[in-house]
C-alpha cells in the first residue's frame, strides 16, 4: 500500500514551456548542463524526433524555458528510447530504431548513425569510474586507464566515453572515440535469459533487466549472476541509476528495491501508489510519475514526502521524468503529451521555513536530521533551527518542548531568554541579542504576556473551530484548554531547567550574573526555598543589589543570608541570622514558614504538633547559632565577633567557644585579658 505523503514541499515549479510533437508523446528526457544557469533538456518521441529546449534561470531574472531546434533521427519513425548527452565533448549520443546515432549538442548538424551497431534493445554510458591501476578490464583504446567520478566530464585526456550495449540476448561494452566511432572491448551472450530492454553500469557493475529478471554483470571477472527473477504477471522491467549514492533501483511492479552495486539491497523499499510510467531522482528523492500524478519518496526512509498532479497535462497520457543525473542535481523535467514543465528542488532551508509556518514541527525536526546525515545541514544552522522551533513552541506554549529545543542549540545564548523573565528595561537589556531568526514568532515579552495572548489564541481557535474553521492550535489545547496558572508554573520550571543547564557552560561574567540572578527569582516566584539556599550558599554569579529586596520583602532571609555571606558581606549577613534566632525564639518565623514541617497539616494530634513546633524552634536557633558561628570562625574583625558572639552563647556556648578558638581566621584575635574576661563573661563562664 503507498504511503499517505508528508505535507513537505520538496519540487517546485521552475518553468513550462507548450510541445509541439505533432501529436506524437514523448519517449525519453536528458537533460546537460551547460553553465550555473543554462541547461539543454533533450525530448525524445516516439516518431523519432528529437527536441531541444533551453531552460535558462538565474537571481538576476525570471527563469524560462525556450524552444531551439527539432531533428528527425530515423526517416523510420521508431522512437528515441534514450538520449545520452556527452556534455565534455559536444555530442549527443540517441538510441533510435535499433542503432546508435551521434549528433552535436545543438543539433545544428544532422544525426550521423554510428557503424557496426544494429538491433540495439538498450545502451547506457559508464558512471564514476574509478581508477582501475592494475585491472586488466576495461582499459581505453589507447591503454589508459579511467579517472572520472561522474560521466558528465571527459573521462580521460581523450575524451572517450564508455558505453553499454544491449542487443537481444547480447551484451557489448563499447568505446566511443571522438571520430564518432565505437570500439568493441567486450562481448558476453549466452549467460542469461532474454532480451535486455534496459541497463545500467555503475563502477565494475552492470545491472541489467529483461522479462525474465534482473542480472549483475563483474566487468572484472566476468561473472554474470541472477539478482532475482520476475513473476511472469510482473509489468515490464525498469531501472533507474541513483546516482548521488551510486546505487541501482529496480522495479518489480509498484514497489521500487533499492541496490548496490554488488546486487545487494540497501535500506527498505519504496511502495508507489501505482507502476510509474517513468522514474527520476533529485537529491535524495526517487520520482515516479504515473498519469500526471508526481510521487517523491524519500530513498532511505521510503517515506513519500511530496505528492502532486502535472498541471496543464493536456487530458493525460504518458508521462516522462528525468533529473540532472549527478550528486548535486537540483533540477527535474517532466514532460506530458503537450508540455515540457521543469520543477527545481528547494533548498532545505526553504523546506525547513515552509513546515515551521504550517506549524508542523515534528516534520520539520524529521527533515532537520535527515539533512544532517546527509551532510546538507551545517551544525551551525542545526543549532539555529533547534532555537527558532524552540521559540515557535514557546509562544505556542508548550514550554517543555520548547526548551528541549534550547537546549539542543549549541549557538543559543541564555540571555535570549531574559527578556520573558525580567521586564526592561534592566540590568542586561543592552546585551540581549536582537536575533528573530526568521521572523516567524513575535519578538521577546515577559512569560505572563505570553500566557495571556496564547490563551486569548485558543479561546478564538475553540470559536473558529465550533465555526468549522482549521486553526495551528494543537488538538490538547482544543479538547483540555490549560488554566493560565498551570501554563505559569510550566512556563517557569522548564526556564529554571535551561538556565541550570547553562550554569555548565562557558559564559560571560555579565551573562553568567544574569543567569544566576534570574534563576534565583524563578526559584523564588515558586517558593523553591531549598534550590535558593542551595543557590545562594554555593558558588554563584548572583547580583547582589538586585536580589536585596525580593527577598527580604518575600521573607526569604536565610537565602538572603547564604547570599549575603557568600559574597563576603558578613556583617548583612550575621544581622540576618541574629534577628532569624530572634524570631524563632519567639515564634515568629519558621524557615518558608512551612517547608521545615511540610505543608498544611490536616487531623493531626494537637500534642504532636505542639511537639513538633517545639523542635522547630530549637532547631532553627540553633541552625542560625551554626551559621553564624561559621562566618565568625574565619572572621578577623574583633568588633564583629564581639558583637554576636553574645547571642551565640545564649543559643550553644559550645559554638561561641569554637568562635574564640578558630584556627580559620587569617590574623588570630587580641588575646589581651581584658578581651578574654569580656569574652568569657559573654559565654557565661568566671573570669580566670
Amino acid at each position: 500500500m503507498a504511503a499517505k505523503p508528508k505535507s513537505r514541499t520538496v519540487l517546485e515549479p521552475l518553468a513550462d514551456s507548450a510541445v509541439d510533437t505533432n501529436n506524437s508523446p514523448i519517449k525519453s528526457v536528458s537533460l546537460s548542463k551547460l553553465s550555473d544557469t543554462e541547461t539543454l533538456v533533450y525530448l525524445g518521441t516516439l516518431s523519432g524526433t528529437l527536441l531541444l529546449y533551453s531552460l535558462k534561470y538565474s537571481p538576476d531574472s525570471p527563469p524560462g524555458i525556450s524552444f531551439l531546434r527539432r531533428v528527425s533521427i530515423s526517416g523510420t519513425g521508431s522512437s528515441v528510447n534514450s538520449i545520452h548527452p556527452l556534455a565534455h565533448i559536444g555530442k549527443v549520443v540517441v538510441h533510435c530504431d535499433g542503432s546508435l546515432f551521434l549528433l552535436d549538442d545543438k543539433l545544428l548538424q544532422p544525426a550521423k548513425r554510428i557503424s557496426l551497431i544494429k538491433g540495439v534493445t538498450a545502451c547506457c554510458r559508464k558512471f564514476r569510474i574509478q581508477k582501475l591501476g592494475n585491472n586488466p578490464f576495461p582499459q581505453t583504446s589507447n591503454g589508459g586507464s579511467y579517472t572520472n567520478h561522474n560521466y558528465a566530464n571527459a573521462t580521460n585526456s581523450n575524451g572517450n566515453s564508455l558505453f553499454a550495449i544491449g542487443m537481444g540476448k547480447k551484451l557489448v561494452l563499447a568505446e566511443l572515440i571522438l571520430s564518432g566511432s565505437l570500439v568493441i572491448l567486450k562481448e558476453i551472450q549466452g549467460i542469461f535469459d532474454g532480451t535486455i530492454m534496459n541497463l545500467v553500469w555503475v563502477d565494475d557493475s552492470l545491472v541489467f533487466g529483461s522479462k525474465t529478471g534482473y542480472y549483475l554483470y563483474n566487468c572484472v571477472n566476468g561473472q554474470c549472476g541472477l539478482i532475482f527473477s520476475l513473476p511472469d504477471s510482473s509489468s515490464s522491467p525498469q531501472l533507474k541509476l541513483l546516482a548521488r549514492e551510486c546505487r541501482v533501483l529496480l522495479m518489480v511492479d509498484n514497489v521500487g528495491i533499492i541496490v548496490d552495486t554488488e546486487g545487494q539491497p540497501v535500506g527498505g523499499s519504496l511502495v508507489f501508489k501505482e507502476v510509474p510510467d517513468s522514474i527520476g531522482e533529485i537529491g535524495s528523492y526517487v520520482v515516479g510519475v504515473r498519469n500526471a500524478e508526481v510521487e517523491l519518496y524519500h530513498k532511505k526512509t521510503g517515506d513519500c514526502v511530496q505528492r502532486f498532479m502535472v498541471v496543464g497535462d493536456g487530458g493525460g497520457g504518458l508521462c516522462i521524468v528525468n533529473g540532472e543525473e549527478n550528486e548535486s542535481g537540483k533540477l527535474l523535467v517532466i514532460t506530458t503529451c503537450s508540455k515540457v514543465l521543469c520543477y527545481r528542488k528547494v533548498s532545505g532551508e526553504e523546506q525547513i521555513k515552509d513546515l515551521l509556518r504550517k506549524k508542523n514541527f515534528k516534520e520539520t525536526i524529521s527533515l532537520v536530521e535527515e539533512l544532517q546525515s546527509e551532510g546538507e545541514l551545517t551544525k551551525e544552522m542545526l543549532s539555529f533551527v533547534h532555537a527558532q522551533v524552540g521559540f515557535l513552541l514557546l509562544f505556542d506554549l508548550h514550554f517543555e518542548e520548547a526548551v528541549d529545543h534550547f537546549l539542543l542549540s549549541e549557538t543559543m545564548q541564555p540571555s535570549e531568554l531574559f527578556p520573558f523573565i525580567l521586564r526592561d528595561p534592566n540590568r542586561w537589556t543592552l546585551m540581549v541579542p536582537r536575533n528573530r531568526y526568521w521572523g516567524l514568532h513575535p519578538p521577546p515579552a515577559p512569560l505572563e504576556n505570553v500566557i495571556d495572548d496564547g490563551l486569548t489564541a485558543i479561546q478564538r481557535a475553540v470559536f473558529l473551530k465550533k465555526a468549522g474553521v482549521e486553526t495551528a492550535v494543537s488538538d490538547e489545547f482544543h479538547l483540555n484548554p490549560p488554566s493560565r496558572a498551570d501554563l505559569l508554573e510550566s512556563a517557569i520550571q522548564n526556564m529554571i531547567r535551561y538556565l541550570q543547564a547553562c550554569r555548565d557552560r562557558d559564559l560571560t561574567h555579565s551573562v553568567r550574573e544574569g543567569v544566576d540572578t534570574l534563576l534565583m527569582y524563578l526559584y523564588r516566584a515558586l517558593n523553591r526555598v531549598d534550590d535558593m539556599e542551595r543557590l545562594a550558599s554555593s558558588e554563584n554569579s548572583c547580583v547582589v543589589e538586585e536580589l536585596e529586596a525580593l527577598l527580604n520583602d518575600s521573607g526569604h532571609l536565610r537565602a538572603l543570608a547564604f547570599l549575603y555571606a557568600r559574597k563576603g558581606m558578613s556583617a548583612k549577613a550575621l544581622g540576618i541570622w541574629r534577628i532569624l534566632a530572634r524570631n524563632y525564639s519567639q515564634g515568629r518565623y519558621y524557615r518558608g514558614q512551612s517547608e521545615e514541617t511540610g505543608s498544611t497539616r490536616e487531623n493531626k494530634d494537637t500534642t504532636t504538633d505542639l511537639n513538633v513546633s517545639s523542635r522547630n524552634v530549637i532547631f532553627g536557633r540553633e541552625t542560625a547559632a551554626l551559621e553564624a558561628s561559621r562566618i565568625l570562625e574565619e572572621s578577623s574583625d574583633q568588633e564583629l565577633v564581639l558583637q554576636h558572639l553574645g547571642w551565640i552563647a545564649d543559643i550553644n556556648q559550645m559554638l561561641a567557644v569554637q568562635v574564640l578558638i578558630s584556627e580559620k581566621r587569617t590574623n588570630q584575635l587580641s588575646p589581651g585579658k581584658a578581651y578574654n574576661e569580656h569574652m568569657f563573661r559573654n559565654i557565661g563562664f568566671k573570669a580566670v
